[in-house]
This record gives structure tokens, sequence and C-alpha cells, in this order.
């Protein structure tokens, strides 16, 4: 039956319909089309065949094109206008994905390129109406991005990657997620290059943009590193080293005008003590209160910072492909047996040092020949030295052993910091060592570190500026190796590093020692306060004893010892037997009582020190007398207070409440500290472990050397705003307007009388040379 007989019986004109305006009447009335689409698809079935015979008689030229156009032409028309209708006639066209897909999988590469591309997009519009299942094409889509075809390839990987996305927006299928993986996983490590760049630029994709965000994604691409073909570990290696972003830590104006703009009422609390602002804004001269404001906004902003960081850190916000190593010191090892061992240029041997040393940071593992092999490289004329020096600095951490990194450290020292070197060379090298101290402080010595704080008196601002970060440094490390003029006012005068291999062990809750601190200052405050009301009941009853008080400071408080000869009267036994029964409970209550040969007792009080005013000596009278008098109510107090169980001590467990209260005195404890640091803490070694280490840091205040073109631009952009040079001649005689003052003054006419007083004084003057200098006759010559 033919086509106009066919439409004839369906009651409709024998004229021919254009696809696209039949593809729109049949997405009206899919039924009443039923007949128009069984001939487009036989059509497209026969030009199908035709195709393959066409292409099995080698009709097809060597670059893909085929002989006849129109047959390309037909074909791409109608399997376009199949995969629209499709849907709408599900059980009419069940097979022709299968035959669209077997098609592409046959002949993609006799294909000519629009017919390719055509026949592909029919197929990914079958795909992104669900027609067909991503997993049963994802193997031909990256079979298509081989062909060598660009516009192919950036149509069939947009598609994988938008196809994966969309599948894994609301909810992700673990197991269809993973057996699309596996597919691509066999495609990386195959031997043909070809395929593997493509599988892993598309896994690379998908982790960045977190669709692929697990552990067996990151362990694979890291596992490309050790490809056999070079442009595989290259591209895996500048991934791995791209991810990670470098954090600016110099940014401390805008992270603070952000925290303070924040409405969140959990951001990060400052609190810094009522005394300190009340210094910086009212106490002082002018300079002065400028300069103690500067010092308080340098520690609200470091203790923003280090508070941000810290919740980072608690939120697992850092995130790199390395953490997700299974066998990170394998990794490394073979890695750095590859570097040992490959031929590649140096840049790529730069980029396996980085990615060694970033794994060997990051997971504190020990390589010791990973050192001795760095220590080949540490010259000041090498190439690309900063990098090589971070990286370096990155592989050093607290586990591992000094003796190890001590080579390594001595030829820096020896071949950047001396008086021969430059002062790029010596900033460079002054920076590396305080960074390697900061993650390894066993290695410096107390001769070697006074040597190189004498380069704070350097006039280059690099050097002098890296010689005071190292004794910043070691002010908080070790102040003990510093002179005593370097050390300040260190935080902990007997702070020392730790030994090799010394852990420190937390056996309570972080912070509950300072709330046990302000328990025990509250209860010192209510002991005073008895104490107090004692003498003041007191004061009235004895007042003829006599008295020897001193007094000792220690820390924020002072403990005052009273001496309080005891008269000899008919009372005296008594009060003995008391003094002896309530002896020992007073040991525990900071309450000491002694009894010596002459019959003198010592009641140890301990008081808190007001740090705004002194209480004078005289106001204890009437306290001490009371104290002497009251033992029996100093008894009934402390049995009171040995009855009263800690705060903690019931059952161990800490309320809401108490670990707020933790935070705000952890806040103050903070804020104090770094009010005496001046905003310098010494970070914690998972804090450098994870930090990557910047070279441009290491570089510091440093002045590029400039080239020829950057002098001459800096000397043109000097001259925008001058004239050309032109002598003082050129410019009189130039000059547009009337003469100067000056000229006038020697053009103006003199009055008779001063000509004439002017002609005298110039003819005394004559004569008073004259006869200064003798009268000899000066006549005509002898000769002539």
């Amino acid at each position: 039956m033919s086509t106009a007989d066919s439409l004839s019986a369906s009651g409709r004109s024998s004229e021919k319909l254009s696809l696209p305006s039949l593809q729109s009447k049949m997405k009206i009335d899919p039924e009443g089309y039923e007949t128009e689409l069984g001939l487009v698809y036989n059509q497209f079935k026969s030009a199908l065949d035709l195709f393959q015979q066409q292409a099995a008689l080698n009709f097809a030229s060597s670059s893909g094109v085929c002989a006849d156009p129109t047959i390309s032409k037909d074909l791409s028309d109608r399997a376009s206008f199949l995969a629209h209708v499709t849907p709408f006639y599900p059980k009419q066209l069940a097979e022709f994905p299968a035959q669209l897909a077997e098609f592409l999988k046959s002949s993609a590469r006799t294909l000519p390129s629009g017919l390719r591309c055509h026949v592909t997009q029919a197929l990914i519009l079958l795909i992104n109406r669900d027609m067909v299942d991503i997993s049963e094409t994802l193997a031909l889509f990256m079979e298509l991005q081989t062909l060598g075809d660009r516009t192919l390839r950036n149509l069939a990987f947009t598609h994988v990657v938008h196809s994966i996305r969309k599948m894994n927006k609301k909810h992700k299928n673990e197991a269809k997620n993973r057996a699309l993986q596996n597919i691509l996983f066999v495609m990386l490590q195959q031997d043909d290059e070809a395929r593997a760049k493509r599988a892993l630029i598309t896994l690379c994709e998908l982790h960045r943009r977190k669709v692929w965000f697990d552990d067996r994604t990151a362990n694979s691409i890291c596992m490309a590193c050790f490809h056999s073909s070079s442009r595989i570990m290259i591209a895996a290696l500048s991934f791995l080293l791209d991810y990670e972003k470098i954090e600016d830590d110099d940014n401390d104006d805008s992270d603070a005008s952000s925290a303070e703009d924040d409405p969140n009422p959990r951001s990060a609390q400052v609190v810094i003590s009522k005394e300190s602002i009340y210094k910086a804004h009212s106490q002082g001269t002018v300079s002065s209160k400028k300069k103690k404001k500067a010092k308080l906004q340098r520690a609200i902003r470091s203790m923003k910072r280090q508070q941000r960081l810290s919740s980072e850190n608690n939120n697992s916000n850092y995130y790199s492909p390395f953490n997700h190593l299974k066998d990170a010191q394998g990794f490394a090892e073979r890695l750095f047996s590859r570097l040992q061992t490959c031929n590649e240029r140096f840049e790529v041997k730069m980029m396996m040092l980085k990615v060694i040393a970033r794994t060997v940071g990051l997971h504190r593992l020990i390589l010791l020949n990973f050192y001795p092999f760095l220590q080949k490289y540490v010259q000041p004329h090498q190439r690309d030295i900063t990098n090589l020096l971070a990286a370096a600095v990155q592989a050093c951490h607290d586990m591992v052993p000094p003796d190890a990194v001590e080579p390594l450290f001595k030829q820096i020292v020896n071949q950047f910091v001396h008086d021969r070197s430059r002062p790029e060379a010596i900033a460079v090298g002054l920076n590396v060592i305080r960074e390697i101290c900061l993650r390894i402080p066993l290695l410096m010595n107390e001769d070697l570190l006074q040597d190189l704080v004498l380069y704070k008196k350097s006039h280059e601002k690099a050097v002098s500026v890296a010689a005071r970060s190292l004794i910043t440094l070691f002010r908080e490390v070790c102040p003990s190796l510093l002179i005593k003029k370097d050390r300040g006012r260190p935080i902990d005068p007997k702070a020392r590093p730790k030994a090799y291999g010394e852990v420190n062990i937390v056996s309570s809750v972080p912070g509950a020692e300072l709330l046990e601190q302000l328990d025990y200052n509250d209860e010192d405050k209510e002991d005073s306060d008895d104490v107090n009301e004692l003498a003041s009941r007191g004061s009235d009853e004895d007042s003829e004893n006599d008295e020897m008080v001193s007094a000792s400071d220690e820390g924020d408080q002072t403990v005052i010892v009273v001496v309080v000869m005891r008269r000899e009267d008919e009372d005296q036994e008594e009060d003995d037997e008391d003094s002896n029964e309530v002896d020992d409970e007073l040991v525990n209550t900071n309450v000491a009582h002694e009894t010596n040969e002459s019959n003198a007792r010592a009641i140890i009080i301990k008081v808190n020190k007001s740090p705004s005013r002194k209480r004078k000596l005289s106001d204890f009278d009437g306290q001490l007398l009371a104290a002497d008098t009251s033992l029996r109510a100093l008894k009934k107090m402390t049995e009171e207070k040995l009855k009263k169980p800690p705060s903690d001590s019931t059952d161990g467990i800490l309320s809401n409440e108490d670990f707020q209260r933790i935070k705000e005195l952890t806040a103050k404890k903070d804020a104090k500290i770094a009010l005496t640091r001046q905003g310098f803490k010494v970070p914690s070694s998972d804090d450098l472990s994870a930090k990557r280490v910047d070279p441009a840091k290491l570089e510091a205040h440093v002045r590029a050397k400039l080239s020829k073109e950057e002098r001459l631009a800096m000397v043109r952009a000097g001259r925008e705003d001058r004239e050309s040079y032109k002598s003082k001649i050129a410019v009189k005689q130039k000059k547009t307007g009337g003469a100067s003052n000056r000229q006038k003054e020697h053009k103006k006419q003199m009055p008779l009388a001063a000509k004439r007083a002017k002609v005298e004084r110039s003819r005394q003057e004559k004569k008073r040379k004259q006869n200064r200098s003798g009268k000899q006759f000066r006549g005509k010559k002898a000769w002539k």
C-alpha cells in the first residue's frame, strides 16, 4: 500500500507533509497518525539498511564521509523525528532505542561527522525522556569521546555529567552509582591512553561537582598516579594539587567585618575584660589609647579567626582527596619509588614531589628516605626552590624522628642563612626554618637560635621580619633558648617542646578545670566574707593583742600569714585543745594552724587580691583578732565545707549549663592570652598537618627583581604629569607672560641720592681693599 493510498484511506489529501508539521500533529493526536508513524519507521529502517550496505561495500571514503549525502540526510532526519515521537508510541517504537544504540556502536567510526552528531543527539533525547537507562549507554558515550571529533566529544561528555548529576539530585542510588563507577574504573585501568584519559576527566569532573563525593572515586583518582601513561599520571597529579585551595589567613579585616555583620547569634564569642576596654578608651594619652585600641582589635580578630577555623574543623568542612587513601603509606612509597626512577621533565618531578609531601604531612607518615632526597636540591640557585622548600616543610611533622630531618635542616641553614648570601635567600631561609621549627621544635639549639636572632637588626625588611617571627615563635615554644632581652613577657617561662613520642593524654573534659577553678574562687570569696563577718563581730572584744603580719604574693592571690601572740591566761589549755582538734581540717581548706614554743599560733587565710586597689594592712587588725577569738566558729565553718560535696562529684556528668560556662570561661582565657601574645598562637599538630603550606608566604616582604621592561614602565609612569626636558634659557625665551619681580627690580630706576650713595660706598670699599693689600707701585714693565 503506497503512501498516497494510505493518506487517502485515512481521509487526508495525498500531498506530501513535512516531518516537523507531522511531528507536531502526532503529539496532538497520536492515535490518528499511527499509519504515518509506520511509514516513517519503515523509511528509517530502509535507509539504515542501505547505509550499512554501502558501508559494507566500502562506499565510504577514508575521511568517513559517505559518497551519497542524501542517504545520510534522510537517515538523520528520520532518526530525530522518531526520537521526538517515541514517548507517544512506546509499543510501536519499543525496538527503536536499541537499534539506534547498536547503529552507533557498530558504525560510529565510519559515520560522517554530521550524521554521527544527529544520531547521538537523538539517543540523548531518548535517555533524557527515560526511554533508555544511562547504565546501558555509558560505555557507548565514553567510547564516542575517543573518536577524535571535538563537537561529539563535548556533546557526549556534557551528557554523561548531566545525566549522572540528574540521577543523584534528589536521592542517591548507591547500587546504580556503583555500577556506573565500575565501568569508569575499568576504563581508567586500561592501557589505552585515550579511554583512560576520558574516564579520568569524567571522574574528576563528577568529584569536583560533589556528585560522586565518596572514597571510591577519590581513591581511584589517586591510583591514576601509577598509570603506565605519563599523560594520565600528570592529569591525576594536576587534579590532586589544584583541588586543594590555599587558605589565606591574611584577610583579617574582611573576616572581622563578615563576622561582625553576621546576625547568627552562635557566631564566635570574644570576651574581653572590662578593665582592658576601660584602659583602651579612658586611660593614658591619645597615642597610648590609640595603641591599646589597636591591640584590642588585633586580639579580637585573632580570636574570631581561631574560633572560626576550629568550628570549621569540628564541622569537617575541610576536605582533600588524599583523606580517602586506603593505604597512604603504600601510596607514598610507590610514588616516591617512581619519582626516583622516572625520566620525566623537572615540572613533572616537582608535581610528584608535592603530592608525596602532602600525603606524608596529612597522614603523618614516616618516609625517612624522602628527606635525603630533598637535601640534594636545597640550593639557593635551584629552580622553583620556594616550591621545593614548601614541600619540605609540608613533609615535616611531630611523628618524624628529629635525627632524620636534622641533615636537611642544617643544609637549609648553611646554604641560605649566612653573611654572603643575598637578602632574599636569607629571608626565605629564616621563614623555612621558622615553619620547620613550628612542627619539630627539637631541631633548634641555643647557639644556632641566638645566631639567627641577630638578623633582626638587618636593614632589609624581609630579613628583619623573618628573624622577629622566629623570636616570636620561640617565646611561646621554648623561651629558655632565647637570651633574656629577647624573651619579652612569655606566658609560660618554663615552656618546653615535647620530647619525641611524648603524648598528652586527656583524662577529663577539656575546660573542666576552669569550671573547678571558678567554683574554688567562689568558695574562697565566701570564706573571706565569713571571716569579715566574724571580724566585725569580734573587733570590739579583744584589743590588747600583739601581732605581726607578713604578706607574700602568689600570682593573682595574696597569702597573708598572721602570727598572733597569745597571752597566758586561764583559758590557754582550753584553746590549745580546740586548736589540736581542728588542725587537720583546717589544712584542707587553706587555713593552717600551728603552735610554737612561745605559744604562738599562725592562721593562714587565702584572700583574693583586688587588681584595682590594695587593701591597707591596718584594715585586717580587727579581722585577725576576730579570727583568733573565734576558732569555734571557724571549726564549725570548716565542718560545713567538708560536708558539702563538689559540684560534679555526685555523678560526674556535666549539664548543658556547665558546658556553656566552660565555653565562656575558655573565651575569657583566650582573650587574656591573645592580649598578652598580641594575637599569636601556636597551632596544634592537627591544624598544621591539615593546612597546606603556601610557597608565596615563604617569600613574604621580599621585593622581586624587576625586569627592564617593568623598570621602564615605572619611569614612564612617573613622567606622565611632567613636560619634556628643556633648558632654562629656552624656558625663559618661550615665556609669554611679563617679566618677573626679580627682573623688574634690576630694571628699576634708582633715585639720584641713592645712586650717589652707592657710588660712594663702592669707592670707600675699594679704598679699604687697597689699604689691606699694601701700597705697591705697579708701574710699566722695564722690558718691551
